[in-house]
């Protein structure tokens, strides 16, 4: 839901949470269209959508418009990040920040979608400086997490967990698309530039998930995101260190009913494991 226009639609299907965004301070319009392209042969999808969204002004309107009839336990992200042209991406998180803490339950800090140029910067050295002025600049105690991608490596993964550790913010989403193509894909779509979501991800995003956990060892609650189509998949994240999941594409290919399939297979993992609740799993097997 980019534009926080549906996220209590969302709900009705399933959903325990949702995120909505990534918003912007000023209205983009994003890559030229076409730009979000299906991997049919490889249950996959590859965008350059590039921070397509109306605004943080019309975004918090479409949220609050939202929010009118959003019942107490129901959870919603807001997903930040910078305009492409921006001369100064940090402040344009922190305005992001300033407006959406208060309102969303958790913040996502967006510092690796591809189709942002140089966005990625931000998974290195300029990250120290970007979460040290969002721990600066924070008005509330909205927990704040950090999404980083699956290309990775996994010394700059350790980097980013320590500097989210030394600001004390909340937590680490793993993964965003991939912008490698070295996964054997069939489609001929493949080629397209973009970032690369679903299936072929999956291997990839659950070893990143592996050895997140594996630094943090529960200290932080992680995220995980990449290649989720069915309630194994889901509970395979959470044994590997997952406090939480989230997915997309695989609902492009198996529509809105997948959700509820995924809740029963994965009631039904537990009931096999004489699992009561699923924090008994978590970070229990290793990739």
């Amino acid at each position: 839901d980019k534009n926080a226009e549906i996220y209590n639609q969302l709900f009705k299907i399933g959903f325990g949470f949702v995120e909505v965004g990534t918003v912007t301070p000023r209205p983009q319009y994003g890559n030229i269209k076409p730009r979000i392209f299906r991997l049919q042969d490889d249950l996959g999808l590859i965008n350059r959508l590039g921070f397509n969204n109306v605004g943080l002004t019309q975004f918090i309107s479409n949220f609050d418009e939202n929010n009118r009839d959003l019942e107490s336990q129901r959870r919603v992200g807001i997903n930040i990040g910078p305009n492409k042209d921006s001369k100064d991406r940090i402040k344009d998180f922190v305005d992001c920040l300033k407006e959406a803490e208060k309102k969303a339950d958790y913040i996502t800090v967006n510092i690796s979608s591809p189709n942002t140029p140089d966005l990625r910067d931000f998974e290195s050295s300029k990250i120290v400086e970007l979460l040290s002025e969002i721990k600066i600049n924070r008005e509330t105690k909205t927990p704040i997490f950090v999404k980083v991608s699956p290309d990775l490596e996994n010394s700059r993964i350790s980097f980013v967990i320590e500097t989210i550790l030394k600001n004390n913010l909340s937590g680490l989403i793993v993964s965003n698309t991939s912008s490698s193509r070295d996964f054997k894909l069939k489609s001929s779509t493949s080629v397209q530039e973009g970032g690369l979501s679903g299936h072929p991800i999956l291997n990839l995003s659950n070893q990143k998930l592996a050895f997140a956990y594996s630094v943090t060892k529960g200290l932080i609650p992680l995220v995980g995101v990449g290649g989720i189509s069915s309630g194994a998949d889901v509970y395979k994240k959470i044994k590997l260190g997952a406090n939480l999941v989230e997915l997309y594409t695989s609902m492009i290919f198996e529509g809105p009913s997948l959700i509820s399939a995924i809740n029963k297979e994965l009631l039904y993992l537990m009931r096999i494991e004489g699992i009561n609740n699923l924090s008994e799993v978590v970070g229990s097997i290793k990739e």
